[in-house]
């Protein structure tokens, strides 16, 4: 399942039009935002259940910032929306629970659909 989503994002990082660094948002911003926010969780919700991944969550969220290459309020909007995620467990679990557990597995779930349609609606 943790492959799943990874190799989406890798796809979606090679596969994301070149959009201009602007503050004009892409049409796939939203979906962007919500793969923040989703990276965000996973980062905070991997460490608490023991998966002593480091960083991977946040690099994988620099390597989307990195390939989308936002500039200005674009970028704010989606590195808040990774923060957002983050925080939002951070204030509710501080240990991995069986809720935590199923949070994560939705989260790649969902993360890897999101990943995959954006492939699919906005590949060059």
């Amino acid at each position: 399942m943790k492959k799943s989503l990874i190799a989406s994002l890798i796809l979606l990082c090679v596969a994301l039009p070149a959009h201009p660094q602007s503050d004009t948002p892409a049409p796939f911003d939203g979906d962007l935002a919500r793969l923040g926010e989703i990276l965000g969780a996973l980062h905070y919700l991997r460490a608490i259940c023991g998966a002593n991944e480091g960083q991977k969550w946040r690099n994988e969220m620099q390597a989307l910032i990195d390939a989308e290459a936002p500039g200005g309020e674009r970028r704010r909007k989606i590195v808040a929306s990774f923060n957002r995620g983050y925080r939002g467990f951070q204030q509710t679990y501080r240990n991995c629970t069986p809720s935590a557990d199923l949070a994560i597995r939705r989260y790649l779930d969902e993360g890897a659909k999101i990943a995959r349609d954006i492939t699919a609606r906005y590949a060059n």
